[in-house]
């Protein structure tokens, strides 16, 4: 049943926030960093008055491993932050998923390397999302266009977490998480929200990775009556290390499968124009935003050029691009990066069709007339 709405103007991190108060996250962890920190100073004072906690860490390596903690003591736990600390959560992030903890990690994306450009837009971590922390293990990554998105996503984001024992990358980009305008919050219901599955059985048979039908073991949490053992080691069903080769062959493919075989429930794709396009542009974040306008003016021209956006960056979702790769002419990958996005792109492209990126790393946006031209050029290799 769908409940009460409002419409505010909001900007997308306020957007980030709200939206993991509303999944139920009672616990931020996280060191300040532009162009993340408006969630982490709304999480300060917002928590409280929640009945949860802030608690501001020395680093980002503390505030991943803090999150773990919290999330092990049954809280749906959250951060944010941008490149730089991203990059030092990753040791922990491989943590978490070893052990399957739910949490969710905003990345609100800043220009780089190292410091870089701290106030301008880039999509620079989009490989990052996925191969950052050393070892075989699958992801989930989020990616919104719109403070709308930001809210929703957010939800979304805990939800898989929460189902599938699973840390989330929620990869957001400067322009959206600083963007303001108008968004409509409908009331979530409790049916709307997912809580992680709590252990049925005695709590002498508690096996904390015993899978079972569902392919995802109830999950304890630290004070219950269970014994709930989490270690960054190989492990048996039990908790306790176990490095029989068997034994690792078994779990580190259950990081991977969980995610892959679950790819339909998990991936989100949008389509714009796509039912008589002759071209596509294939996009996420803040640069959909681009291709939309420039699908708006290339259509007065008598075009047909259709979108493709990727809301779920991994799993990739290789069935829907390489369906859009069969049906048009020619694909336009822009990206705030030198070319990421697009190798995944060309990898699934099985017709051959001409596939051109738009890359940007001036810290300026990509303006939808740059999009317009690099579809003529692919255009002009039909000819």
């Amino acid at each position: 049943m769908k409940g009460k709405s409002k419409a505010r103007f909001m900007q997308g991190n306020a957007a980030m926030a709200e939206g993991a108060f509303a999944a139920g996250a009672r616990f931020y962890a996280g060191y300040p960093i532009t162009p993340s920190s408006e969630i982490a100073e709304i999480s300060a004072r917002r928590l409280p008055q929640l009945g949860g906690l802030y608690i501001q860490m020395e680093d980002e390596i503390g505030s991943m491993a803090a999150i773990i903690g919290a999330s092990a003591s049954g809280k749906k736990s959250f951060t944010a932050t941008s490149g730089p600390g991203f990059s030092l959560m990753q040791e922990n992030l491989g943590v978490a998923i070893m052990a399957e903890i739910p949490c969710v990690i905003i990345n609100v994306q800043r220009s780089g390397p190292s410091t870089g450009l701290a106030t301008k837009p880039a999509q620079g971590d989009f490989m990052q999302s996925r191969w950052g922390t050393h070892g075989d293990h699958g992801i989930i990554v989020i990616s919104p266009s719109s403070v709308e998105d930001c809210y929703y996503l957010t939800i979304k984001a805990f939800n898989l977490a929460e189902k599938y024992r699973t840390p989330v990358v929620f990869l957001a980009d400067e322009i959206i998480g600083h963007l303001q305008e108008k968004i409509v919050i409908d009331e979530i219901m409790p049916e709307d929200i997912v809580v992680r599955k709590a252990p049925s059985c005695e709590p002498k048979d508690y096996k904390p990775f015993e899978v079972g039908e569902s392919g995802i073991a109830p999950l304890a949490h630290y004070g219950s009556d269970y014994i709930l053992r989490l270690s960054g080691s190989t492990h048996d069903e039990s908790g306790f290390p176990n490095s029989k080769p068997e034994n690792a062959d078994k779990f580190i493919r259950h990081y991977t499968d969980k995610i892959e075989k679950n790819k339909k429930d998990i991936t989100i794709v949008r389509k714009y124009n796509m039912e008589d396009a002759d071209y596509a542009i294939i996009t996420f974040g803040c640069t959909t935003r681009s291709a939309l306008e420039a699908v708006e003016i290339l259509k007065e021209e008598g075009k047909k050029v259709g979108i493709l956006q990727l809301v779920t960056l991994w799993p990739f979702a290789d069935e829907e691009v390489m369906e859009v790769c069969n049906q048009v002419k020619g694909v336009v990958v822009p990206e705030l990066n030198l070319g990421q996005l697009i190798g995944e792109v060309k990898r699934v492209n099985q017709n051959n069709i001409p596939i051109v990126g738009v890359n940007k790393v001036n810290s300026l946006s990509i303006h939808p007339n740059e999009i317009i031209d690099k579809i003529r050029e692919v255009e002009k290799c039909q000819r």
